[in-house]
């Protein structure tokens, strides 16, 4: 499994100069997406709706409105 491209603007193009919020989303060769954020699993397990579920192996990240917003032009539809 390779990145493939970013999808969306950079963290600098968003305003990151320092290195400090770099939220970040790519696409991967096999079609998934990779995601760069908070580590938020702790805070929001408890949050998630009932239809939800997390497999121990797998953590909740937060990334900002900005980040995604940005980038869904660059997702596509299929």
């Amino acid at each position: 499994m390779k990145i493939v491209r970013r999808v969306g603007a950079s963290p600098r193009e968003r305003g990151s100069a320092t290195g400090q919020s770099c939220p970040d989303i790519f696409e991967l060769s096999d079609g998934s997406f990779a995601v760069i954020g908070r580590e938020a699993t702790k805070e929001l397990d408890a949050e998630l709706p009932p239809d939800a579920s997390r497999a121990d192996y797998e953590r909740i990240v937060v990334i900002t409105r900005d980040t995604l917003v940005r980038a869904k032009a660059d997702i596509p539809e299929a």
